[in-house]
């Protein structure tokens, strides 16, 4: 089977993980990756990237000139990728962008007037509902009609372009898996002693953007209020990850909730130290709130989409909570904690509960961790993708 998978997300090469394991798991199966040659991601890397070509045997990454260089939906490719079809003759094609992309719908006209015969497959993440207005309409049910198979990053995904008109295959799973190789159980004492953390210290993580909508004033507001419940006194930090705009919010908060000693803030590190953080925490909350205060120019709003470092956590044997914004509660189930969301006191009782029972801690944690190896190492994502594209033949 001839696969060619066309994104932007590829031009990091970790990324390109899951569609490596593809050509490992099945010595047929040959896999082409078709990214932008010049792309600008925006936001704290506001920089051009220009990707270089990789050719792994049966697993190659080419670059190939776009006309946009900084919008997934109006990412399309110049005449280089006719050559690239002709040559390649894939037997799936898919185009990571979205319902509405234009990108699909080049590559859906090139299948028919190159006379490939390939099956038409698209991802998406996009999880709240919406209209679409005008071109934008054309484009997405033009994009149905010739869809053989959809996946989606959630559920949500999926209900959603059933209500769209789309009627064929759906399969739910992520885009991106975990790399077991990085993300997995290490004691990690010179960190911790590095930080100030004892031994005896509870360690509440968080990992990700420092933004509203990922609830963080609910997390400050649970510990706030787990401290004045704990009868005894029991040592407890928090340990933030990452960056971002509300940072300055949330140290004034901290301050004001008196919980501004117990947190240490430390400034995104490499994709590679992540597991190390991971390591030190005894329990990693997502505690993500709906919002319909961002908008786009079709919908009005942001849920969790997947919640990718919940994964990681539970591949570091690291017990999850999770509000239940999007499909947090799909990615947790039954191996973690799933709270109400925008609701301090519930998540202080999850946290609170795991910092009193080790026991169950521990069971969270070894079912966790077995779930993340099952579902979502990158082969164990390869083999029900690979899966996925051999039913729609």
């Amino acid at each position: 089977m001839k696969i060619l998978v066309v994104s932007h997300t590829y031009i990091v090469d970790l990324n390109c993980e899951k569609l490596r394991s593809l050509v490992q798991i099945d010595p047929t199966v040959e896999v082409t990756v078709v990214v932008p040659k010049r792309w600008r991601p925006g936001g704290v890397q506001n920089k051009i990237i220009e990707p270089q070509a990789k050719h792994e045997g049966r697993f190659r990454v080419l670059p190939i000139s776009n006309l946009s260089d900084n919008n997934q939906s109006l990412l399309s490719f110049g005449l280089d990728i006719y050559p690239l079809l002709e040559e390649f003759h894939p037997d799936i094609i898919q185009v990571e962008q979205g319902a509405k992309s234009i990108g699909y719908t080049e590559l859906i006209m090139l299948n028919k007037v190159l006379k490939l015969a390939a099956k038409n497959v698209f991802f998406t993440w996009w999880n709240l509902p919406y209209d679409t207005q005008s071109l934008a309409a054309w484009i997405e049910r033009y994009n149905l009609k010739n869809t053989h198979g959809l996946i989606a990053g959630n559920q949500d995904g999926v209900d959603i372009l059933r209500d769209h008109g789309y009627g064929g295959p759906a399969c739910v799973m992520p885009q991106l898996g975990v790399d077991e190789r990085l993300f997995k159980p290490a004691a990690q004492p010179k960190l911790a002693a590095k930080h100030g953390i004892s031994p005896g210290d509870f360690v509440v993580g968080f990992v990700g953007r420092f933004v509203p909508e990922k609830g963080l004033m609910i997390l400050f507001e649970a510990l706030a209020h787990l401290k004045t419940k704990l009868e005894e006194r029991k040592p407890w930090k928090l340990l933030m990850l990452g960056r971002g705009p509300y940072q300055s919010a949330l140290e004034k908060m901290a301050v004001e909730l008196d919980i501004a000693e117990h947190i240490l803030w430390i400034e995104s590190v490499s994709h590679k130290q992540v597991p190390d953080y991971i390591n030190l925490m005894d329990t990693l909350v997502l505690p993500s709130m709906t919002t319909y205060d961002i908008s786009t120019f079709t919908a009005v709003g942001w849920k969790e989409q997947f919640g990718h470092v919940l994964i990681e956590a539970m591949a570091c044997q690291v017990p999850v909570i999770g509000s239940d914004s999007g499909e947090i509660p799909n990615v947790i189930k039954e191996d973690g904690l799933v709270v109400s969301e925008g609701k301090p006191a519930p998540l202080a009782a999850g946290i609170q509960r795991l910092m009193n029972d080790p026991q169950h801690r521990q069971a969270l944690a070894e079912r966790g961790h077995i779930r993340a190896m099952t579902d979502y190492t990158n082969k164990a994502l390869a083999k029900r993708q690979l899966e996925f594209y051999e039913s729609l033949f």
